[in-house]
């Protein structure tokens, strides 16, 4: 089959498509004949080596973090799908392998694929979906009435964090560009800060949550628009102590060295009288099937940013990491 192979940590050039051997599905697999797959920065993140201390594979691998296709084969032992069943996935974080044209994932992982999408949009869902729906309700505990600001709303995982906060009730404020102000509206938003303009940090106050998914200034300033009590989750932020033994299960030394790097933002946090949580997301086929109700029931909709054929993935991260895109990039097998 033909697959996306990262064959060394660096730049571009160490990912290449070649023809490697079909996965046969083990106990407890399925194997999915992929329609699509969707792009996101933790693909280039982990390219380049930037989660080497908490990802250990054996390269060369097949790359891709999520997907949509039909089930083709099924391995020993019970099984909850059939063959032509129409899926997706956020694979296993060790195992990856959703840029082919074949991938065995745990069946605990899969889900049945929302009935109103095709496989391009269902295939942008899985991990911005989990992402969102973790933060928001496991750890942001959002509800009715909740004042909520997310930066960088016009996003992968901010457009589909605005449809879930506006879902479960929440208040939503977020930061956009010009370009990016009407889609947001579009989306649920309720009021909107072109960050190229304005500061959010000065106008805003009183806030009971943020969803950071831009890092840097932008996450140092959300703690000073927080009521005391508020809570503060990142998913471009500094890892802390929390991440590594709730959404990662590593050992003592990486939780030690999460509590050295993320001394300065749990000060701040202190100072603000404010929680602050890093976020990895851990895939679920439980959570999927919450999503594809709810995008089923109309609560919810990928938003899309363009398609590439499969031939051209190495277009389609390029465009990926300029950090423009509006919604998700897909290739589609």
């Amino acid at each position: 089959m033909r697959a996306y192979v990262l064959t060394r940590y660096g730049g571009p050039d160490a990912m290449e498509l070649r023809d490697v051997p079909d996965p046969q599905p083990g106990p407890g697999d399925v194997r999915i004949k992929v329609a699509a797959a969707g792009l996101n920065p933790v693909d280039f993140k982990f390219r380049r080596g930037a989660l080497r201390p908490i990802s250990h594979v054996r390269l060369p691998i097949v790359a891709g973090c999520e997907l949509a296709g039909t089930v083709d084969a099924i391995g020993p032992g019970p099984n909850r799908f059939s063959i032509g069943d129409r899926v997706y996935a956020r694979v296993d974080k060790a195992r990856l392998g959703a840029f082919a044209e074949l991938v065995c994932v745990q069946q605990e992982l899969v889900a049945a694929m929302p009935a109103s999408l095709g496989f391009a949009e269902a295939a942008g869902l899985p991990l911005a979906g989990l992402t969102a729906l973790q933060a928001l309700r496991d750890e942001l505990a959002v509800g009715r009435g909740t004042r909520l600001f997310i930066s960088g709303g016009a996003g992968g995982v901010g457009t589909l964090a605005i449809q879930l906060a506006k879902y479960l009730g929440a208040e939503i404020t977020t930061t956009a560009s010009a370009r990016g102000e009407a889609l947001v509206r579009r989306l649920g938003a309720d009021a909107v800060i072109d960050y190229n303009r304005d500061d959010f940090s000065a106008v805003l106050h009183g806030f009971d949550a943020v969803l950071d998914l831009v890092g840097g200034v932008t996450l140092r300033d959300s703690f000073r628009i927080l009521r005391p009590g508020g809570r503060v989750v990142s998913i471009a932020g500094v890892p802390e102590p929390l991440t590594a033994t709730k959404d990662l299960g590593s050992p003592p030394m990486i939780t030690a060295a999460f509590w050295l790097m993320s001394m300065g933002i749990r000060r701040r946090a202190r100072k603000a009288k404010a929680n602050y949580r890093y976020l990895f997301m851990h895939p679920s086929g439980d959570d999927l099937r919450t999503l594809a109700a709810l995008v089923d029931a109309g609560h919810v909709q990928p938003v899309m940013d363009r398609t590439y054929p499969f031939a051209e993935i190495g277009g389609a991260f390029a465009a990926l990491e300029q950090g423009h895109a509006k919604g998700k990039i897909v290739v589609t097998l």
